[in-house]
C-alpha cells in the first residue's frame, strides 16, 4: 500500500469538505437574505393593520401583548 498516495487522497476530501462548507456557507447567507428581503418579519405596523382589517382598533397595549407573542413563538 502506498502510504503518499493514501495521504494525498485524504487531504483531499477534507479539502473538498472544508471547501464545500464554506460555499454552502455563503450560498445559504444569499439565500436567507433573499428571502428575508421578500418576506420581512413582521412588526408592529403590519399588527396595526392586520387588527385594523379585521374590525378593531388595537391599543398599544395590545400590540405589545401580539409583540410579544411573536417573538416567543420565533424564538
Amino acid at each position: 500500500m502506498n502510504w503518499g498516495a493514501f495521504f494525498i487522497d485524504l487531504l483531499q476530501i477534507f479539502g473538498g469538505l472544508v471547501v464545500g462548507a464554506i460555499a454552502g456557507f455563503f450560498l445559504a447567507r444569499k439565500y436567507m437574505q433573499k428571502y428575508m428581503q421578500k418576506n420581512p418579519p413582521i412588526n408592529e405596523q403590519m399588527i396595526k393593520a392586520m387588527m385594523s382589517q379585521m374590525g378593531r382598533t388595537p391599543s398599544q397595549k395590545q400590540v405589545n401583548q401580539m409583540m410579544k407573542q411573536m417573538s416567543k413563538y420565533n424564538s
